[in-house]
């Protein structure tokens, strides 16, 4: 029987939203147990106020750090000092260190250097180095936008008899007013849509990676295992995720590129467990 891995959770209030609490604990738990689950940020900020019944929800301590100065956090260096104090008591095998700040890059690297697991946690805005600094990073507004920690509400009929309601005849005429609105509408939605946000490990970058580890680590055929060309990918990129880009799963990522023939063979002694391979297509 496996061990399961033991992580500390540390979330930095001031950079993070409390609508990411349970993409950062749902992704936490595919790795581990939550050990510890701490927050650190200065509660008496009624900006903070919305953490409140987030915390108790999901019984995550508030770490109180008062700003010693106006305009400059104190908070980094509570979080900093606590990672390093859990460190020490050996009671964990990896951190959650969740911040779209740079200021948490050093640490991330001296944890790995102590042989913890990093995941860092973030904004797509989350500056280079803390993401490479990390065993893994995950984009937390990708993952929001994508659907990830949402759950769905069933529908309000009340709330949908009301809009119905409030709703203009077809054949109303529209006011020169109205159609100015409508346009002004459409012209914010299509902004919002430009902003969505993106990977710094673009699709472009992780193509010509692909089609580079393919040909250095294939059999004499051609053929390289998925869950190896996965693992590739995942030490050369800690950002890589294929729901950066839609995915829920590595092989219909891998298939939507259109380079790659697709074989399947029956694991050994398990009829129920298919093995993935990918070899670049021939150029006809």
């Amino acid at each position: 029987m496996n061990k399961e891995l033991k992580y500390a959770i540390l979330i930095d209030a001031d950079n993070i939203s409390e609508k990411y609490i349970k993409i950062i604990l749902d992704e936490a738990a595919k790795n581990g147990i939550a050990t510890y689950k701490r927050i650190y940020g200065d509660w008496t900020n009624p900006q903070l106020t919305s953490w409140k019944r987030v915390l108790l929800d999901n019984s995550i301590i508030p770490i109180q750090q008062y700003g010693y100065t106006t305009g400059k956090s104190s908070t980094d260096s509570a979080m900093i000092i606590d990672a390093m104090d859990i460190l020490y008591s050996g009671n964990v095998d990896g951190f959650c260190l969740a911040s779209s700040d740079s200021d948490f890059t050093r640490l991330a690297a001296r944890l790995r250097e102590s042989g913890m697991q990093v995941i860092g946690m973030g904004e797509s805005k989350t500056p280079k180095p803390f993401i490479s600094a990390c065993n893994q990073f995950k984009y937390l507004d990708i993952l929001l936008s994508n659907g990830a920690g949402s759950e769905k509400d069933e529908p309000d009929p009340e709330k949908d008899e009301s809009c119905s309601e409030k709703e203009a005849p077809a054949n109303a005429e529209k006011t020169p007013a109205a159609s100015k609105k409508a346009k002004a509408a459409s012209g914010k939605r299509t902004k919002a849509k430009a902003k969505e946000p993106e990977p710094q490990t673009n699709l472009k970058m992780i193509k010509k990676a692909i089609l580079t580890l393919v040909e250095e680590c294939s059999d004499d055929d051609g053929w390289i295992f998925s869950a190896e060309l996965g693992n590739q990918l995942a030490k050369r990129f800690p950002d890589f995720d294929v729901r950066n880009f839609g995915f829920s799963k590595f092989t219909p990522f891998i298939n939507s590129l259109g380079l790659f023939d697709v074989k399947r063979n029956q694991a050994s002694g398990n009829s129920n467990v298919q093995l993935v391979y990918f070899r670049i297509k021939e150029r006809k």
